[in-house]
């Protein structure tokens, strides 16, 4: 398998539906080689669930089998791929490749787990079409890449994205989560930043990756969610412990992930004399591959001894399960055998080649040796060619660089030469304020080297047999080092990092509750209040009693980002981190639903109007007990009487559920919601009119607002007609008093219902409370005076 190199992306997808709508995914990554296969029944029109699977794991390349003969029923995902993933690679495979039988029979003999543990043992009819295309994607793999995948070698998970909360793409997108919207911010020389750049101080590509993943899919357990709070607790009490695991951490590769993929896949043999460079890299990276893990291993006793007198349960139980594991010191006493001790995993390309080249101690193979000298040599002449060319021509700024690929060339800083180059340079090419060039001499020196190199690469692979042998038979172990080394990552240089440059008592640790409420004390934007000094905090409260919350204001009072700033939270605190408040506890989040924004999609031929229906459709449709939902304005695209009868409509379809919503809107008709449901709160944010101007003060505050003709003062700064103004000014007095007197008496009609509810929520907090016996007693008491106070 050849080096991905860097952050990008290495799934390979394999996709498959039938008439049901129920659609079954295999995604395997080629870097950390893991399969993780999903099958669900696709609940919406627009295939959003498919959408958001797709747009998590990013592939390069997806599988699909031919549609031209499907019916339309079991046509769709294709034409999903084919609209929303263009850009990427498509494969059409036929679908005998779309096997089920096979794919049981792949996974039992290549996953590292037994199929019982997976829950796959008794369920191969069931889960029969995610199977299809797992058979469909991993030969695909082993064909295209020219490997063989080892037996129990790969990390196999099952309905992986249901195990997560689970946030539709539309939604990453509205809460910036990976990318932000703008890069940069009106007004300010500040670059905006998403919460993945936020957090991105990971210093490992593993470690980046699972970061992401984890922002993508945040977890449900809460036991594993309190076990990572538990870590930052000891790691922000106990500095030498931090700083330790952060110093050590810097001694493993940053591609420490990817040393497993070259493992779990055999090179298939190679024929073809054409296919002899290609075998030659392949060797290359085996080589680089076993120097990595070496490198590895090295630094594994320092862990070891960081992590030995840790308290909580996660570093203790990765002491345990990886430290004391006795593997490791088999692995490494059989490369200690075949590998020289001085030989080190580097980035500089021509020291990492030259490493390569001397992995293997001394006297095993001839050839090699003999392979070795000619390197030697030939890196020699080159070196010595280069000091030649500095005297002879007087260039002392004469550089020579290497590259994997093209070998050694010159490089020449263009204020050093001094009217013409030399007729004796070829090759030449401008790069910057330097020349690139090379000569006869240096590129036939340059050919023997590399072909000193290939050679070397490829005796070294022949001696490593035996030990690769040996890492195959334990890679089950370098899987769980793997996901060790990337979960530390994460927690320590990213979470802990990001908290320990904050003042104390910034970051707090959230509180978790089963069926609690959602409460969080004066929170704040994780992105906005590190370019803004003066960010004002705000409260929120949800529960049973009150699962609905109406925030109002005018334009630019803070609605948008105080929607944003909730769901931040709640995201941040289910990936295990603490969160900018000074106190919260939340009750455990399973799918979250945006809807925000007002935008034509002209690709689906949708107006804005339509694309808040097919939005609000979708929440509706896929909405539980324990989802979070946050409504941005709906119903401001049509017609003011049909907008807000659809936004009174799903405001009471969504109150006769138990999930919690945020709901935020200009119509002020909505208030009256809280005047016949008692369990829908009012909340706005405070402004200043004096003057006709605004003064906007960011704070939230309970009740609704009336910003007196708030629009008709924009319409006259933008110069409308003052007749005009007034005739608008009668009218909105009219229409106002209309709706005043009717408030009034649905609040006189639901006024004994209200305090009712106003007990129940009371009752509902003491439940979940904290606090001690003594102060739930007293509260207790004061509940009953007010009872008896308001005859309820």
């Amino acid at each position: 398998m050849e080096d991905d190199g860097g952050n990008s992306s290495s799934f390979v997808i394999g996709i498959i539906e039938n008439r049901a709508k129920e659609v079954g995914l295999a995604a395997f990554d080629l870097r950390s080689a893991s399969l993780h296969l999903s099958q669900y029944i696709e609940t919406s029109s627009c295939y959003q669930n498919t959408r958001t699977l797709l747009h998590f794991y990013d592939p390069i390349v997806i599988i699909t089998p031919p549609h031209k003969l499907a019916s339309n029923s079991t046509r769709l995902v294709t034409e999903l791929v084919d609209g929303f993933f263009g850009s990427v690679k498509k494969v059409v495979m036929a679908r005998c490749c779309f096997d089920d039988t096979k794919g049981a029979i792949l996974i039992k003999n290549l996953a590292a787990k037994e199929p019982s543990a997976l829950g796959l043992d008794t369920y191969y009819k069931q889960y029969y079409l995610c199977l299809a295309a797992a058979a469909a994607t991993i030969k695909w793999t082993e064909a295209e890449k020219g490997v063989v995948v080892t037996n129990h070698s790969l990390s196999v998970t099952f309905n992986g994205s249901f195990d997560h909360m689970n946030i539709d793409a539309t939604s990453v997108q509205n809460l910036e989560i990976i990318e932000p919207f703008h890069s940069a911010l009106l007004g300010t020389s500040n670059k905006k930043r998403s919460l993945f750049h936020m957090l991105k101080t990971t210093k490992t590509i593993g470690g980046t990756r699972l970061l992401r993943a984890n922002l993508l899919q945040p977890l449900k357990d809460i036991e594993t969610i309190n076990a990572r709070l538990d870590c930052l607790d000891e790691l922000m009490s106990n500095e030498q412990l931090f700083f330790g695991i952060c110093q050590v951490l810097r001694k493993f590769p940053k591609e420490t992930d990817r040393v497993l993929c070259h493992f779990c896949f055999k090179p298939k043999k190679v024929t073809n004399e054409a296919s002899s460079v290609d075998h030659a890299k392949r060797s290359q990276v085996l080589v680089s591959s076993v120097i990595l893990l070496k490198t590895a291993l090295d630094a594994f006793p320092l862990l070891s001894k960081v992590l030995k007198d840790a308290k909580s349960f996660l570093l203790s139980n990765i002491y345990k399960s990886v430290c004391e594991n006795e593997k490791y010191d088999l692995i490494k006493r059989r490369i200690g055998e075949v590998i020289d001790e001085d030989v080190l995993h580097s980035r500089v390309p021509f020291v990492a080649c030259t490493q390569q080249c001397f992995a293997v101690k001394a006297g095993i193979d001839g050839l090699l040796d003999i392979s070795r000298r000619s390197f030697c040599d030939t890196s020699e002449a080159i070196h010595n060619l280069a000091n030649k060319y500095r005297e002879d021509f007087k260039l002392p700024n004469l550089k020579l660089t290497f590259k994997n690929r093209q070998g050694f060339h010159i490089v020449i800083p263009q204020k050093n030469i001094q009217g013409k180059l030399p007729s004796k340079f070829i090759q030449v090419v401008k790069h910057g304020s330097n020349i690139r060039c090379s000569t006869l001499e240096l590129a036939s020196l340059n050919a023997r080297n590399i072909s000193a190199a290939a050679d070397c690469h490829t005796r070294t692979e022949v001696c490593l047999e035996g030990l690769t042998d040996t890492i195959r038979e334990n890679v089950s172990v370098l899987t769980l080092l793997s996901e060790a080394l990337c979960l530390l990552d994460m927690i320590v240089n990213s979470f802990a990092q990001m908290i320990s440059t904050k003042l104390v008592g910034q970051y707090t640790r959230p509180e978790f509750t089963e069926n609690g409420p959602m409460a969080i004390d004066s929170g704040r934007h994780p992105i906005l209040e590190s370019i803004h000094d003066d960010f004002i905090a705000n409260n929120l409260f949800l529960s049973e009693a009150a699962n609905m919350v109406i925030v109002m204001g005018p334009n630019m009072s803070g609605k948008s980002t105080y929607l944003q700033q909730v769901c931040l939270i709640v995201i941040l605190a289910q990936i295990g981190c603490y969160v900018p408040a000074r106190f919260s506890t939340l009750r455990v989040v399973d799918r979250m639903f945006t809807r925000m924004g007002a935008v034509d999609n002209l690709e689906s031929n949708s107006s804005t109007f339509m694309t808040e229906m097919k939005e609000t459709a979708f929440i509706m449709q896929n909405v539980s007990e324990r989802s979070l939902i946050v409504m941005d304005e709906l119903g401001r695209a049509t017609s003011s009487a049909d907008g807000f009868a659809m936004a009174w409509s799903c405001c009471e379809h969504l109150l006769s559920l138990k999930t919690y919503t945020i709901f935020a809107t200009h119509m002020e008709n909505l208030s009256q919601l809280a005047t016949i449901y008692p369990n829908v709160k009012i909340l706005h944010f405070h402004v200043d009119l004096k003057n006709n101007h605004i003064d906007f003060k960011f704070q939230l505050k309970e009740g609704p607002i009336h910003v007196p003709h708030y629009g008709l003062l924009l319409a006259e700064a933008a110069g409308l007609p003052s007749s005009v103004i007034e005739s608008a000014r009668m009218i909105t007095s009219r229409i106002t008093e209309k709706e005043a007197k009717r408030a009034e008496v649905h609040c006189l009609q639901y006024q004994s219902l209200h305090k009712i509810y106003h007990v129940a929520q009371r009752l509902l907090c003491l439940k979940y409370s904290t606090q001690d016996e003594d102060t739930i007693r007293q509260a207790l008491r004061n509940l009953k005076e007010w009872c008896i106070k308001e005859n309820v």
